[in-house]
């Protein structure tokens, strides 16, 4: 079988992918398409769901094309995808009712207020979150409260909801005639509706959000052959595996021992720590949640720390303020100067995620004098991405009770030499790229083609996965800790902005 391929669809907040992998986990065949961002009003983050679908069949006959393949080289198809973006839509029509929202909206702060009545962990003993608005839950309420005729239509039975991946395996699977409606343990536990121990719908959550049960997906593991695809590229292979992003790319970097963690550097930044068969609940501002489950084997769980905005904000750089022309400019631009001058910004765009999980904060810019320039400014953006990564990393191992000994990354930003050597001299270990950086697809076609034996088990993961390169911290640590403590100081002024007077 080492002459056929696995086929992952990674959908991601900006753009949807489809890479077709080999048995020694190296891509074949790769496509690209990047998708509208859509902002309503200030806060508001939304996707175009039928977007999506289109670009995702376009990707995969793009990869395939790349791959100069058809479906009959094709083992198994694996999903991987952004993960609390919510759609909610017809099972009979296949029609949304409204825009997907987002994992970085915020409009529904005040039915997260409202659910919480002062207390943010009401439920994290349960779903292992605190209430917030990055989680689905709360997006599905806003949807039923606010678009006309939509609560009546789902208490009739007649709209579903899910994250990403149920969304693409409804309509991979025939959509209105016999699609399934999944969705794995991981994008689950994004909703706030799943209980952590059970891996079942908490259906008194629902009930306090008002969601009706008959909206939700059936939940099922990481990794087991859920049904057959019936669109034509593709039609009649299995598709096996379903995992949130941040979960494989954990699973594609291979840690699979307590205590190994990964960073990805995306659009936000997720780092996940494995804490085995049992999970942690976290005293320090992070979350519990299942890091992937094999079929019926127990599932292993994870602390993770969130962070809303890293990648976004070189591209709130360049879009917004026009202060570079590309991405990659970032980095040249921050090297135009020895530090930050004095500047740190802190992008709390979306509030603060972990450990502070504060909707009221908003991003800020602070320690300015006439001395700053643009070249300032670029090295602070990515200054704040290497100190938000200590901040988690810190109460990563306060939780868990041990210290890193190295941290493996992943993610378009691994691409910065500048912020890869800060972020080892800021977290004190070094920093390990894999020769594979496409780990959150490579991790679904691992969990797919271990479901139909392609793959053995997670021992031919960890045979798989090498060091490409890696960063050794040299900073002094008298200077490294200045500056941290600079950052902590500006992010103390982020907090409160948002009240009855300032919205959005």
């Amino acid at each position: 079988m080492t002459d056929k391929y696995i086929l992952a669809i990674d959908s991601g907040t900006t753009s949807s992918r489809a890479i077709l992998f080999n048995h020694a986990g190296l891509p074949v065949g790769v496509h690209q398409l990047e998708h509208e961002q859509i902002f309503p009003q200030a806060g508001w983050v939304e996707h175009d769901p039928k977007e999506i679908w289109t670009r995702t069949l376009q990707v995969i006959d793009g990869a395939l094309i790349a791959a100069r393949a058809t479906k009959d080289d094709i083992v198994a198809i694996g999903l991987t995808n952004q993960r609390e973006t919510t759609v909610v839509w017809d099972r009979r029509s296949g029609e949304p009712v409204h825009n997907a929202i987002v994992w970085q909206d915020t409009r529904t702060q005040q039915i997260v207020d409202q659910l919480g009545g002062g207390d943010q962990n009401k439920y994290q003993a349960r779903v292992g979150l605190p209430l917030a608005t990055y989680f689905c839950g709360p997006k599905v309420k806003w949807i039923l409260d606010n678009v006309p005729g939509t609560r009546a239509r789902a208490e009739a039975g007649d709209l579903i909801m899910g994250t990403i991946d149920s969304w693409l395996i409804w309509n991979l699977t025939g959509g209105v005639d016999g699609g399934l409606h999944i969705t794995d343990v991981t994008n689950a536990s994004r909703t706030m509706l799943m209980d952590f121990t059970t891996l079942a719908w908490d259906l008194d959550i629902a009930a306090d959000m008002t969601i009706p049960a008959s909206m939700l997906p059936k939940i099922v593991s990481s990794s087991e052959v859920y049904g057959r695809a019936t669109v034509s590229s593709v039609a009649g292979l299995p598709i096996a595996g379903d995992l949130g992003d941040q979960q494989a790319a954990t699973f594609g970097q291979a840690c699979f021992e307590v205590g190994m963690a990964k960073n990805t550097y995306g659009t936000g930044c997720f780092m996940l720590m494995n804490t085995g068969a049992t999970p942690v609940l976290s005293r320090n501002g992070l979350l519990t949640t299942p890091c992937y489950k094999i079929g019926d084997q127990p599932a292993v769980y994870a602390l993770e720390g969130s962070i809303a905005v890293t990648g976004s904000l070189v591209q709130w750089l360049r879009d917004n303020l026009k202060l570079i022309d590309s991405a990659p400019e970032v980095e040249r631009l921050a090297l135009s100067v020895e530090d930050n001058g004095g500047a740190y910004f802190v992008p709390a765009f979306s509030g603060l995620f972990a450990p502070y999980w504060r909707g009221d904060a908003r991003g800020a810019i602070v320690g300015l004098t006439r001395y700053c320039n643009r070249g300032h400014l670029a090295r602070a953006a990515l200054e704040a991405t290497a100190y938000q990564t200590r901040e988690v990393l810190e109460a990563m191992e306060a939780d868990a009770g041990v210290k890193l000994a190295s941290l493996k990354v992943d993610g378009g930003m691994t691409a910065n030499q500048t912020l890869m050597q800060f972020q080892a001299d800021q977290v004190g270990v070094p920093v390990v790229l894999p020769q594979v950086a496409e780990t959150t697809a490579l991790g679904a076609a691992y969990a797919a083609g271990i479901a139909v034996g392609y793959w053995d088990s997670e021992a031919d993961v960890k045979a798989n996965w090498a060091e490409a390169r890696r960063w050794a911290p040299t900073a002094d640590p008298t200077e490294r800790d200045r500056l941290y403590r600079n950052w902590k100081k500006a992010v103390s002024k982020t907090f409160d902005w948002v009240d009855a007077d300032v919205v959005g």
